[in-house]
């Protein structure tokens, strides 16, 4: 079992969102922020759940959270996809993805079989951008989310964060 998982669990990704700026983050951390397509606070992705990804999680805790996704997250958070530009992503722009609707674009992302990078030469973004939290963070974004903070994994808990940034 690898890093903050529940064995029951049967998504096949992650929601990660950053939550912290670049001051002070080493040039190595910098780095794998890029990787991850996190460029800037606020900015979310789907990772698979695989090891490669989970040390990448590790290196970078203190400015990511992360956590299983439910569907209706992937799916609200998909409409904030931005397609050729700024362009939502609308249904005639999923059928330029090569899938015939929203909901089995969501499908696919929740169960890691397609993350957005992937279909970033059709013009998908690789990222989402989000707005701050309504209302703020509820905690500091100093602390682990296990020690009453905000960073790291925070497991089904993720959903209620995306849902007050969308």
């Amino acid at each position: 079992m690898s890093i903050g998982m529940s064995a029951s669990s049967n998504v096949g990704c992650y929601l990660v969102i950053r939550i912290k700026g670049s001051v002070k983050a080493s040039r190595e951390e910098l780095d794998t922020l890029k990787m991850l397509n996190l460029p800037r606070a606020n900015y979310a992705v789907f990772v698979p759940r695989d090891p490669s990804f989970e040390g990448m999680l590790k290196k970078v805790v203190h400015y990511v959270t992360w956590g299983e996704p439910t569907l209706e997250t992937v799916k609200r958070l998909l409409k904030r996809a931005e397609f050729n530009g700024r362009i939502k992503l609308k249904s005639e722009n999923i059928a330029k993805l090569g899938y015939s609707s929203l909901d089995e674009l969501a499908e696919k992302i929740l169960k890691g079989e397609v993350t957005l990078s992937k279909l970033r030469d059709k013009g998908l973004k690789p990222y989402l951008r989000l707005h701050p939290p309504k209302k703020g963070f509820k905690k500091t974004v100093k602390k682990p989310f296990n020690a009453g903070g905000e960073y790291g994994y925070r497991g089904e808990k993720i959903n209620e964060l995306a849902i007050r940034m969308s």
